[in-house]
């Protein structure tokens, strides 16, 4: 079992799942769900289930350790004429030592499985060029699926017992669910230990509605996944992998656009069945896309895609280093020579620069990575700075903002620069991300997407008619969605004739008209890789 679409999760894996925490006693049904995640995380990583139970089992004791150090400081602060204020700076550095030791033991496991060949590969380059006769060699380093996911949520779970938002919880078990819930382990969202863990192990009974709206979620996830993203698979990767052998700008902005619209469908469309999964055991999921495509800056695109790992990345990153003593000096000053807003701009653009070097970095070991991360960085960075100018301009020509043709010319302009984004992401290494940028920039023509040789990309006319038909149908349920129309809870009001006709058509339509069996590419999850 390799992804959450597949036929063994959702019609075997998943009702064999079902089925056992209905029949189980509520007390016992926590339990269920605690096994059925390491059956399912043991499906997909084999022994490195290992890994997942070390770093539960360390992260457990770390907050115990911080539980314990917090009694100490009680105790101590009641005995007579104590110094208090020096007793209470003697824990406070002994917690962060704590909370270091954490996030060096985490963050040196991940960067242990997914970073270390990147690294010894670029200081051999720098070897080389000194002439230094020596070469770093390393064994074959297999990472987890999903270690990046559960590593963040261990972190956020591990700064907020020091931060005291939440106090570390006695029961491994409680913990040991939170980390491994076989929905969110492989691909996220990153979920904040508040927000699931009392579901998680509420023992919820199983009710008709959640199995009823999270099927339905699930069925909707599939259809993105199956008949769109399934579809453009092996377009985009003809398009990607023979980028040596084009020169034409025109199709690698057709493999720009089409692989933007395959990773959110594959994206968006997983997120579907993991939220619906949880949702059927009462557990709510966060939500990590809210119609993206809608937004009108890049940085309100990034409140809107992988919203989990924006989340995080503002809590734990952002905030820290905007608020540290470094950048509040640098504000001070900065606010004094070029005035509050572009004050303001300089220091926090350094706690986004680290934001989106670490964004590039997670996503993966390579240098178009970082550049993908730079990239975004850049842009939001241009856009705060020419926003007073914007906003000048459109009030000297009397445009109004909230014009709908001002919002969509916004909207199409962000999905411009989120394709480019992704064309850097999805390309096969900096050297190529660039040649393609270059063509589309100095090259761009239309040719060949018009000529007999588009059809060589395994998309005919009858393939591209689905592919804009489902596009159309996700369009339609964004608008409503951006319009706070709770469409599910609309259609569980109809009559069982009508509710049970739409579910129906969406089995068959998926049936029909998806993309799987011979002459299609079977798309991974992209994201289990991150």
């Amino acid at each position: 079992m390799t992804s959450y679409t597949e036929i063994l999760y959702f019609l075997i894996f998943l009702p064999i799942v079902i089925l056992a925490y209905y029949l189980v006693p509520k007390k016992y049904k926590h339990v269920v769900l605690l096994i059925a995640s390491y059956i399912f995380f043991y499906s997909i990583s084999g022994k490195l289930v290992l890994w997942i139970i070390f770093s539960t089992l360390s992260i457990h004791h770390f907050g115990l350790w911080f539980k314990s150090e917090d009694n100490k400081l009680k105790e101590e602060l009641l005995v007579e004429n104590c110094n208090k204020k020096l007793i209470k700076e003697k824990f406070k550095k002994k917690r962060k030592r704590i909370l270091l030791l954490a996030i060096f033991i985490h963050f040196g496991l991940l960067v242990f499985f997914k970073y270390l060949p990147f690294f010894s590969e670029n200081i051999n380059v720098i070897l080389k060029l000194l002439k230094v006769d020596f070469r770093i060699q390393l064994p074959l380093i297999v990472a987890p699926i999903g270690i990046s996911f559960y590593t963040l949520q261990a972190l956020s779970y591990i700064v907020d017992v020091y931060n005291k938002k939440i106090e570390a919880d006695d029961c491994l078990g409680r913990l040991a669910l939170y980390l491994a819930f076989f929905p969110t382990v492989m691909e996220g969202p990153i979920a904040r230990y508040s927000d699931v863990a009392n579901d998680l192990w509420s023992n919820k009974k199983l009710e008709y509605k959640n199995l009823c709206f999270g099927y339905q979620r699930i069925l909707f996830g599939l259809m993105k996944k199956i008949v769109i993203a399934n579809r453009l698979n092996s377009a985009v990767t003809i398009i990607y992998e023979g980028w040596s052998f084009h020169n034409d700008g025109g199709i690698f902005f057709l493999g720009a656009v089409l692989y933007t619209i395959m990773l959110y469908s594959e994206f968006s469309g997983t997120a579907d069945v993991i939220i619906g999964s949880g949702e059927i055991f009462g557990v709510k999921i966060p939500e990590n896309f809210k119609q993206p495509f809608f937004s009108k800056t890049i940085s309100e695109f990034w409140t809107r895609w992988h919203i989990s790992l924006g989340s995080w990345l503002k809590d734990y990153i952002f905030y820290p280093v905007a608020t540290s003593a470094f950048v509040k000096k640098i504000t001070t000053i900065t606010r004094k020579k070029f005035g509050n807003y572009f004050g303001v701009l300089v220091s926090t653009s350094i706690a986004f620069f680290l934001v989106w070097l670490f964004n590039g970095l997670w996503h993966g070991a390579g240098w178009r990575y970082i550049a993908f991360g730079m990239y975004h960085f850049m842009l939001i960075f241009l856009g705060n700075l020419f926003e007073p100018l914007s906003r000048k301009i459109t009030d000297k020509l009397h445009i109004n903002r909230n014009n709908y043709i001002f919002k969509f010319f916004q909207s199409f302009k962000v999905f411009l620069f989120v394709c480019i984004g992704e064309l850097i992401f999805r390309s096969l290494g900096l050297k190529a991300s660039m040649y393609m940028i270059k063509n589309i920039i100095l090259n761009f023509s239309v040719k060949y997407i018009f000529s007999n040789n588009f059809y060589s990309l395994g998309l005919d006319i009858h393939e591209i008619v689905i592919v804009l038909i489902t596009i159309i149908i996700m369009f339609i349920i964004g608008i409503l969605k951006e319009k706070n129309i709770n469409i599910r809870q609309k259609i569980s009001e109809k009559h069982i004739v009508i509710r049970w006709a739409i579910y129906y058509l969406l089995i068959f339509y998926i049936i029909i008209f998806g993309a799987y069996g011979a002459g299609y590419i079977s798309l991974d999850p992209i994201y289990a890789n991150f």
